[in-house]
């Protein structure tokens, strides 16, 4: 089933690094929230950082939320 969200932040890897994808455009791997805002303002989103990515309802996070980094953490901080 497709995402009805138009960001999805997928589990994280072994490395902790975590696969980001708009609509259908794989953008990159981020390995913190402050990529991830990164990718966004590419996208377009210009005011992105860390707490936007936080509290946005556009991520779907997988795996995981906003605080989930590495492959073997417990829990997440959403």
């Amino acid at each position: 089933m497709a995402s009805e969200k138009p960001v999805v932040v997928y589990p994280p890897a072994a490395d902790g690094g975590r696969r980001v994808r708009v609509d259908d455009q794989f953008l990159g791997i981020a390995y913190g929230p402050l990529d991830v805002a990164e990718f966004l303002r590419r996208a377009g989103i210009e005011d992105a950082d860390a707490a936007y990515v936080a509290a946005t309802g556009l991520i779907e996070w997988r795996g995981g939320g906003p605080g989930t980094w590495g492959a073997g953490q417990d829990g997440d901080s959403a």
